[in-house]
């Protein structure tokens, strides 16, 4: 069975060898209790041990089973261990922080056995050895015969086919050692036991062979194996066996699994509890640093994200019909070369920013082809849309919303006259010789309708805001209300909604103009009430009517019974939900308005542009519908004639008070007064705008008498026509034209203060936020003389005062010339061209968008939009369509773009000062790592005395360093939370932005990992050193 064949063991010490065995030379029968006697150093345990694989021979052959093992890998004797051995140590040998039931586990837990078996075999070995009833105890809780027990039964439980047993009874008293060796020899009827020591009464009481051993030779052996044995044994079954066996290679043991080497190192971490928890916590300081950068980091970058993408929102990418490249000309206004010099540092050069801005003027208008860019977004090859929360079209077509309320008579809350009335005052306000340009004062006063588009994107709207009452619109006539956070909304959305009139909001304006205080009219409405409201869609094409007797279009807005009904039999739309910011919300793209979906848009084109006056102009492009006229051929601008009234050569006559019907249409809303220092043709309002309620109610008839009073012939009839235009709560496009007409002349050479010429169209804005009865005070004030202004020419107001007869005689008795008869003239068209007639019928071509708003999800993604415009204008360029290239304005991204970079930028630099900290804990735990494998040297031993190969070694220490990175890792996630909570606190008193410091959850999973790895890392060169220790020597280690 086992055979030594000329076994030499030398060991180095220095330039020197100690030879420990000299030629040693056994053979073992298949069962048998062999006991090795001699004085210490005679290399009994080194013999021994080389039977055992623990340590190996210079020389020599030691052959098991028929097969030497001189080709023996670690591997094959590891295997030989675990599966053929089994050892009993002096000192028992018990890992201490194992229970009695695991310790005699572990050599089949090497083995590869299931867990339940495991169990069984080892409650087994322990009732065999007399110890059933304490598999739980901790080996310190045992005397010193019972702990050799355990390591008995440690050793049997394997089924090996040998036992070894270095001076099993060297540290029990002579009772307990009687109880072992009646246990051993037990064991010797089945299994060959070699035991070594030095009582030689034990030996020769229960041996049932002696050798004896002297300076590593041996001098005698009481019943050696001879050639007879062999001979007699030689044709049996158990040869034949054997010789089988011998031939076969010697089972392979499978390695320690993982799970094994983790319950081994958590066993170890908690005998030392408050070690481990200090080592833990000491590596956690750096997960704790970087886990905190990275939750304040992300938090900030996410409040970032938020504010781009809701900035993004509120200003998109905007690609307009007719466009300016925005960034060509603030880089040629601020005269910085982007690119590298061509000169020295050595002089003062000049750049080229005023040719640059001249030119940036005068070339970067561009004419964008829509249809063409539209066309290119919708298809397969743009990826605009990946890249964009929402792609907005808006097209020509018109959007007007009535109440369905006619409490207040007919009432318009969409398109407002009020933003109209702000528009025209304030398009070209005098700003210390600056003029606000029209476009830009669009573009205000376009944030303050109380009607507009909601953002295309469900999502985003879901996220932007959060639903009050009520819900989203599902079909095209709903609409929501948005409040801001307060749950507030302006008096012009108060307006929007039909709850107030513009009259009310006249009543304002009137008031601040004349310097008295106004106090704002505060509306409280319940969410019911919202929630009930409902409005009328009037089609553009529907305010004209068909005449059969001139087979032409009429406009009917000036026809009131036509209207009541037009907006009585209009589609309704009904208000479904109110919505409002959300919470985390910082910037959102509407608030205050009634928001309203694209279906809504796409409906209303697509309604125009089915009706029967839309189809008739479509299907005769030559003719205008309205006045069945052919359209007029283009002419030069200096000869195009203005509106009709104007052009018709009629003057009113001068003696009549012009100036104050101006002041009293023009500033009515203005709290401008007029220029003192002004040319002659100027005048001055010495107290404002008077406030018409004072004045006595007067009727219509009134104001026709004293017109018939004053005025005779055609000057009579065109005053009363201007009155009755001025009267009509709507007007018609041609009766508009005609007033506006009237206005100019009447206003033309008076300036006011601030504003410049008022033109008619400034003044009938006033006049259609005025209501019936205030129009006619302020013409009766202005008839009868009681609101006429100062003159600040060569006659004073006193002078004026003094005669009045004068005055009045003149009017009563004007001088009227008869003008010669004219022919009748024709009727002028509405419009000039096809495409003018189809823009006042509000047609909208739903492939030809007047401008494209791109919002993109965020900076980055707006970048790689910009690029893919960019690759577009190359492409149509390559293709000779030089005119199709898209010119867009981005004024955010000259802003904000480079935010997310700084705090990037920061976010790695105090990253990399905390992961200094990270490494250098890592080498702590290094460090920790190996004194732990100092500590646990001996256990080192018994692992491989039991069959532990150095891989499994290893994998016991990479187990305590992943317990402890784990640890560390999970520390430092609990600690950062928990910090996160008062550090949120101060942020947000500091800032009032709530929760900025939150720590995402797959962050803190990778620094977990993160800690692993470190860990690990620092741990490898311990656990090398560990796996290659000498087992024999290790098991000497106290």
């Amino acid at each position: 069975m086992l055979k030594l064949k000329d076994i030499v063991k030398e060991y180095p010490t220095g330039d020197s060898k100690v030879v420990a065995l000299k030629g040693v030379n056994i053979e073992f029968r298949k069962n048998e209790f062999v006991s090795i006697l001699g004085h210490s150093g005679c290399g009994k345990t080194t013999l021994l041990n080389i039977i055992g694989g623990l340590d190996q021979y210079t020389t020599g052959d030691l052959i098991i089973e028929g097969r030497s093992t001189k080709d023996f890998k670690d591997s094959d004797w590891d295997s030989y261990r675990n599966h053929s051995i089994g050892f009993v140590f002096q000192n028992y040998n018990l890992i201490p922080h194992q229970s009695v039931l695991s310790n005699v586990e572990l050599a089949l837990t090497l083995s590869g056995v299931s867990k339940a078996e495991r169990k069984q075999r080892a409650i087994e070995a322990l009732e065999k050895v007399g110890l059933g009833d304490q598999v739980n105890k901790k080996p310190n809780q045992m005397s010193g015969g019972q702990m050799q027990r355990v390591a008995i039964a440690r050793a049997l439980v394997n089924n090996p086919e040998i036992l070894l047993a270095d001076e099993p009874t060297g540290a029990l008293d002579s009772e307990t050692s009687v109880q072992i060796m009646e246990l051993l020899k037990e064991i010797s009827k089945e299994k060959l036991v070699i035991m070594v020591t030095h009582n030689p009464e034990l030996a020769d009481e229960y041996s049932t062979r002696i050798i004896r051993l002297v300076d590593g030779n041996i001098i005698n052996d009481s019943n050696p194996y001879t050639t007879e044995d062999v001979e007699r044994k030689e044709k049996t079954r158990a040869e034949k066996r054997t010789e089988k066996k011998a031939a076969k290679q010697l089972p392979k043991k499978p390695s320690m699994s993982f799970f094994t080497a983790l319950s081994l190192s958590l066993n170890n971490l908690m005998t030392k509890k408050a070690r481990t928890f200090l080592t833990s916590f000491a590596g956690s300081i750096g997960i704790i640093g970087i886990a905190l950068i990275l939750s304040l980091s992300s938090g900030f970058q996410a409040y970032i994200d938020a504010i781009q993408q809701e900035t993004l929102t509120s200003y998109p990418m905007m690609v307009e019909k007719t466009a300016m490249d925005m960034n060509a000309m603030m880089t040629g206004m601020s005269g910085v070369n982007p690119g590298e010099v061509d000169h020295p540092l050595d002089k003062v050069y000049s750049n080229t920013m005023a040719s640059s801005m001249m030119e940036s003027f005068s070339s970067e208008i561009w004419s964008n082809d829509l249809k063409s860019f539209k066309e290119y977004i919708e298809s397969d090859k743009s990826t605009i849309k990946d890249y964009a929360s929402s792609v907005q079209y808006t097209y020509g077509g018109k959007l007007n919303i009535f109440s369905s309320s006619f409490d207040n008579g007919i009432n318009q809350v969409y398109p407002s006259p009020v933003i109209s009335m702000m528009e025209s005052m304030m398009g070209s306000i005098d700003m210390g010789g600056m003029q606000i340009d029209t476009s830009m004062m669009s573009s205000m006063t376009k944030m303050m309708n109380s009607w507009q588009e909601l953002i295309d994107n469900q999502a985003l709207l879901e996220e932007q805001y959060e639903v009050v009452t009520g819900t989203w619109p599902k079909a095209y006539n709903e609409v929501v209300l948005i409040v801001d956070k307060n749950n507030e909304i302006s008096d012009i959305a108060i307006q929007g909604l039909g709850l107030m009139t513009q009259q009310d909001m006249m009543q304002a304006f009137m008031a601040m103009q004349n310097g008295e205080e106004y106090v704002a009219q505060k509306h409280e409405i319940e969410y019911a009430d919202i929630l009930n409201l409902t409005f009328k869609i009037v089609l553009e094409p529907d305010y004209f009517s068909y005449n059969e007797e001139t087979k032409t279009w009429d406009d009917m807005r000036g026809d009131e019974e036509y209207m009541r009904k037009l907006v009585e039999n209009g589609e309704e739309v009904k208000v479904v939900g109110i919505i409002r910011p959300a919470e985390e919300s910082v910037m959102v793209a509407t608030t205050g308005a009634v928001g309203y979906t694209t279906a809504l848009t796409e409906h209303i084109i697509k309604a125009t542009n089915e009706c029967e006056i839309v189809k008739q102009q479509m299907a005769d492009p030559k003719t205008d519908v309205f006045t069945g006229i052919p359209f007029e051929k283009e002419e030069p601008a200096a000869e195009s004639q203005t509106s009709a009234p104007a052009a018709s050569g009629v003057s009113l006559d001068p003696q009549v008070n012009t100036p104050a019907l101006a002041e009293g249409m023009a500033p009515a809303a203005s709290t401008m007064k007029f220029d003192g220092n002004a040319p002659k043709t100027s005048y001055t309002a010495t107290a404002g705008m008077p406030d018409f309620s004072q004045f006595p109610a007067v009727t219509e008839e009134e104001i026709y008498a004293e017109i018939d009073k004053n005025f005779s012939g055609d000057e009579a009839e065109k005053m009363k026509r201007t009155v009755e235009l001025m009267l009509k709560p709507m007007l018609s496009i041609s009766e508009r034209n005609e007033l506006i007409g009237y206005l100019d002349e009447m206003l033309a050479g008076q300036e006011i203060e601030g504003m410049g010429q008022v033109s008619g169209s400034q003044a009938l804005s006033f006049l259609q936020m005025m209501d019936k009865q205030t129009k006619l005070k302020m013409l009766s004030a202005i008839m009868s003389g009681e609101f006429a202004p100062t003159g600040n020419g060569e006659t004073n107001g006193e002078e004026n005062a003094d005669t009045p007869s004068e005055n009045e005689s003149e009017i009563q008795q004007p001088e009227v010339v008869e003008p010669e008869p004219e022919p009748e003239p024709e009727p002028e068209p509405l419009a000039k061209s096809y495409e003018e007639a189809l823009a006042l019928l509000g047609v909208a071509d739903i492939n030809t968008p007047q401008s494209i708003y791109i919002y993109p999800k965020d900076f980055e993604s707006k970048d790689i939009i910009s690029s893919e415009i960019e690759k577009y204008n190359e492409s149509v360029a390559a293709a000779g369509k030089e005119d199709s290239a898209i010119k867009y304005t981005d004024y955010i991204g000259l802003l904000l773009s480079s935010v997310s970079t700084i705090i990037n930028i920061i976010s790695y630099v105090l990253i990399a000062f905390v992961a200094i900290s990270l490494v250098v804990s890592s080498i702590m735990i290094g460090i920790i790592t190996y004194i732990s494998v100092l500590e646990r040297t001996k256990e080192i031993g018994i692992l491989r005395a039991i069959g532990a190969s150095k891989k499994d070694i290893t994998r016991v220490f990479n187990a305590e360093t992943f317990i402890v990175g784990f640890v560390s890792g999970a520390m430092g996630i609990l600690s950062t939370v928990l910090l996160t909570i008062p550090i949120n606190a101060i942020i947000s008193h500091l800032t009032s932005l709530p929760e900025v410091a939150k720590l995402p959850v797959n962050g803190a999973i990778i620094l977990v990992v993160i800690s692993i790895v470190l860990t690990l890392i620092s741990g490898l060169i311990p656990s090398k050193i560990a796996s290659r220790k000498d087992p024999v020597e290790a098991l000497r280690t106290e």
